[in-house]
């Protein structure tokens, strides 16, 4: 495994001792960034992972979640498999997100974790996450989220990322809703999808992240350092399993002054 993707492992399990918040961490300053994600359809069933992506480990305390590339019907698919688990796959990047704002993926979650609330540390569990870091300025950071982060820092010698932003399926939270991360300010989640209408059946979701970071942080965003999945029942102690398709960053349409616009969320029936 390489320094950096080490050095993001460090990061992430300091983020788990001293606060219980799992974030992106920050790609290492050496080395270049690619700015497209690699496609799991690209990838061979059974095979190794597509150029880019990595594991993801939180601690070497909680249990990794499985990932693997399968066949569904016809199209190579991540399935990931959780028992009272908590890992994901990372894949770095350098985007803007005013020029490429729309994001994109599939997944598939056959049922919901009972038990799951996402506003409880203790219940803090999703069946499905789309995770996504961006840079900025830490000086403009406040006093406690700079502490929090130095914390991590002096113990890994790694920085956290300025932000984050997790896409999550919540069993009960309304869709579209930030929800806070109780230990720092750096990270929201935003409901993607909620309830168990739609379990069983694959669903394409697309979310302007340049108008959510907004919504969630107040300001305009950084670029984009990285994008994460993540499958975790390490709260709940449940087993479940779900499927990612393929991530994509593309440009809106019909840009407008003031922030890109993105076309309205669509479903699919298949990857």
């Amino acid at each position: 495994m390489s320094q950096r993707v080490l050095g993001w492992s460090s990061v992430v399990a300091a983020a788990v001792l001293l606060g219980g918040c799992a974030s992106v961490p920050e790609p290492d300053e050496a080395g270049e960034s690619p700015r497209r994600i690699a496609l799991f359809s690209q990838g061979q069933a059974n095979g190794k992972l597509p150029a880019g992506w990595q594991p993801w480990r939180l601690s070497k305390l909680k249990r990794l979640t499985r990932y693997e590339l399968v066949d569904y019907n016809g199209t190579v698919v991540v399935k990931a498999m959780s028992a009272a688990s908590a890992s994901g796959l990372v894949h770095p990047l350098d985007l803007d997100p005013r020029e490429y704002p729309v994001l994109r993926w599939r997944w598939k979650v056959p049922q919901l974790i009972a038990g799951a609330d996402n506003h409880s540390r203790s219940r803090e569990d999703s069946p499905v996450r789309i995770v996504v870091s961006f840079d900025g300025d830490m000086e403009s950071l406040s006093f406690e989220d700079r502490a929090f982060m130095d914390r991590i820092r002096a113990v890994t010698g790694h920085r956290m990322p300025y932000a984050t932003l997790m896409y999550i399926w919540e069993n009960r939270a309304q869709k579209g809703q930030v929800i806070p991360n109780p230990h720092t300010g750096r990270i929201r989640m935003i409901v993607a999808e909620s309830g168990p209408a739609m379990t069983g059946t694959w669903k394409l979701e697309s979310q302007n992240v340049y108008e959510d970071y907004v919504r969630a942080f107040r300001e305009p965003p950084g670029r984009i350092k990285a994008i994460a999945i993540m499958t975790d029942t390490d709260n709940t102690g449940a087993s479940v399993e779900a499927y990612y398709g393929d991530i994509t960053f593309e440009r809106a349409r019909g840009a407008a002054p003031g922030g890109p616009r993105a076309a309205p969320p669509r479903t699919a029936t298949a990857p």
